[in-house]
């Protein structure tokens, strides 16, 4: 059970950095309207938004593979097992 907790916290710990980063990205790097965006022209490519979003990328394919292991655990446990007798 300790295993399923870790792992679950993991796929936590994953989304929040994910979800993190892309608000922070989405303030600091991309504002809302057309300040924003003649804002991002500049910021975008700053080594702290190319780190912002690198960062947010990379926890979004480790909470996303924990969602698919999840998932094809749960199907595999649903395949019915036939055991032999005798053997």
């Amino acid at each position: 059970m300790e295993a399923v907790t870790r792992g679950v916290m993991s796929g936590l710990l994953a989304y929040s950095i994910h979800y993190a980063t892309i608000k922070a990205y989405t303030v600091m790097c991309v504002p809302e309207g057309i300040v924003g965006f003649v804002q991002g022209l500049v910021t975008t490519g700053s080594p702290v938004c190319q780190t912002m979003l690198s960062l947010a990328s990379h926890a979004q394919v480790s909470y996303s593979s924990f969602v698919l292991l999840g998932v094809s655990r749960v199907l595999v446990d649903l395949v019915p097992v036939k055991v032999k007798q005798g053997e």
